[in-house]
């Protein structure tokens, strides 16, 4: 059939493919179980789904990149 000769139903149709619910999704990864945090005093047993070494009280900070503008005081202590 040509373009012209089809529906949109038709078209629509033969574009679109669908799966049963729950199939298209993955499983989620896992990282292994029985794992403690890697903190030397520290004996959290951490998820399978959890990739890090360590357990949330022991985790290095992290700054996530900052958006919008510096303050003034910011960008001074920054320059020095």
């Amino acid at each position: 059939m040509t373009d012209h000769a089809m529906t949109r139903s038709q078209r629509v149709q033969e574009s679109l493919r669908a799966t049963a619910v729950g199939r298209a999704r993955r499983r989620p990864k896992t990282f292994g179980e029985h794992r403690v945090c890697a903190d030397e005093v520290c004996r959290t047993l951490l998820s399978r789904y959890n990739c890090e070494a360590f357990c949330f009280q022991h985790a290095p900070a992290r700054f996530r990149r900052l958006r919008g503008e510096f303050t003034a005081g910011y960008s001074a202590r920054q320059a020095s």
